[in-house]
């Protein structure tokens, strides 16, 4: 299957190294092509982990493996899989992961549940367990890699490479952040998209770390959609080597625990929006800005419901300022909402005010932003304080084209 690159594509960011983890790819061939397809994350004993999961019912062993894991706070490696999830396949994928598990923690020396695994492809087929045990062999003794190689291991639809960086001052000591994520189509996540992987510096205690990953997930990864299906094998992971030297992030009376709460939201939020960028046959890159909801949750799930309709989203793909199509999403939330309040923009053009068509409403102005890549929708429904934000792509024919194929 042949995929074009994404028209909204990002150039991979310089990322910059993080002490303590150590890059490697291999080719384990989960499937039949001719790359690697495996990448392997070594993290310097005393990292700490928080992360967050998939709410799927049908999750994959790795899912439920690393829900367990993350809960102890430790990590020393990560294992990517790509071309097959795994998920959907019982004791024999079960097997496999811990295969995985057992077979790192022995290279390393350390505990089995400081070895995260994580599998994205076909769903319904097991992981070869023996080529996983060749795939990471070679990965444990291969040479060290970047950033841009790590995630093109990763990938399956996706068209670019995702990354993301940021620093923070903690302190005085000046900690880094870097993430990579691959995700293109099975996007409505829960909790997070994907998958997706960020690495720093900094010395976090564990459950800092997971609750400013916590933070940071409900107003990115869980504000983005591209078809409305939940993946079995959503995951972000957060690992904090602790060799930056500051001193320790306790909670959020520790120096410098604002500042690396913000720029891990910074690094999720941009990742977040790449993987809307890749979308599965995108043209066009959508904001959603929702204001005047009862609470924040319900701006939230109004704007989701805004996103995930296949109405408004061939409507962007055609250029069509359907506003209509708007109204109805809103009105299909479940989310307190008054017909006679409702406002919507396109473009920072109101087309309806309080219920009623905007009074001499020229259309020109929205049509020519629609013509553009980077779509702009607000919504106020004029009840209370409760706003979010949200991000989604149009639906187009070459969604249908990759997802018709994608066993091929």
């Amino acid at each position: 299957m042949q995929i074009t690159r994404s028209p909204l594509a990002l150039p991979f960011p310089q990322l910059p190294a993080i002490a303590g983890v150590t890059l490697r790819i291999a080719q384990a061939r989960y499937k039949d092509w001719d790359r690697c397809d495996l990448t392997f994350a070594e993290l310097a004993q005393g990292t700490t982990v928080a992360g967050v999961f998939t709410q799927s019912a049908c999750a994959s062993s790795e899912v439920e493996l690393g829900r367990e894991a993350v809960k102890q706070g430790r990590a020393r490696a990560l294992i990517v899989n790509a071309g097959n999830s795994n998920a959907f396949t019982g004791y024999r994928g079960r097997e496999a992961v811990e295969q995985i598990m057992d077979q790192v923690a022995v290279h390393l020396g350390c505990a089995r549940d400081e070895v995260f695994v994580s599998s994205t492809g076909v769903i319904g087929v097991p992981l070869p367990k023996d080529k996983a045990r060749a795939g990471v062999e070679a990965a444990l003794h291969a040479q060290p890699c970047g950033w841009e190689d790590a995630v093109h291991a990763i990938g399956t639809t996706d068209t670019f490479a995702k990354g993301a960086g940021a620093s923070a001052m903690v302190g005085d000591v000046r900690v880094e952040l870097a993430g990579i994520i691959k995700g293109s189509g099975m996007i409505a996540p829960d909790m997070a998209t994907m998958l997706g992987y960020i690495f720093t510096d900094a010395d976090v205690a564990p459950a800092f770390l997971q609750e400013a990953l916590g933070r940071a997930n409900a107003a990115t990864f869980s504000c983005i959609t591209v078809d409305g299906d939940t993946s079995t094998s959503d995951t972000v992971l957060v690992f904090a080597t602790g060799k930056a030297g500051n001193t320790r992030i306790a909670g959020w009376d520790s120096p410098g625990a604002d500042a690396f709460a913000a720029a891990l939201a910074d690094v999720c939020r941009n990742l977040a929006q790449a993987v809307v960028r890749d979308g599965e046959g995108a043209q066009k890159f959508i904001t959603i800005r929702v204001s005047g909801a009862a609470s924040d949750e319900s701006a939230r799930t109004i704007g989701l419901s805004i996103a995930n309709s296949p109405l408004v989203k061939t409507a962007i793909a055609g250029e069509d300022a359907n506003w209509g199509r708007v109204v109805m999403a809103v009105g299909k939330a479940g989310e307190p909402a008054d017909r006679d309040k409702l406002s919507i923009a396109f473009g920072g053009v109101w087309t309806a005010k309080n219920g009623l068509p905007v009074d001499g409403y020229d259309e020109a102005p929205v049509a020519a932003h629609l013509k553009g890549d980077a779509i702009d929708i607000a919504v106020d429904l004029g009840l209370g304080d409760g706003r979010a934000s949200v991000w989604t792509c149009d639906l187009t024919h070459g969604y249908i084209a990759i997802n018709a194929d994608y066993r091929s």
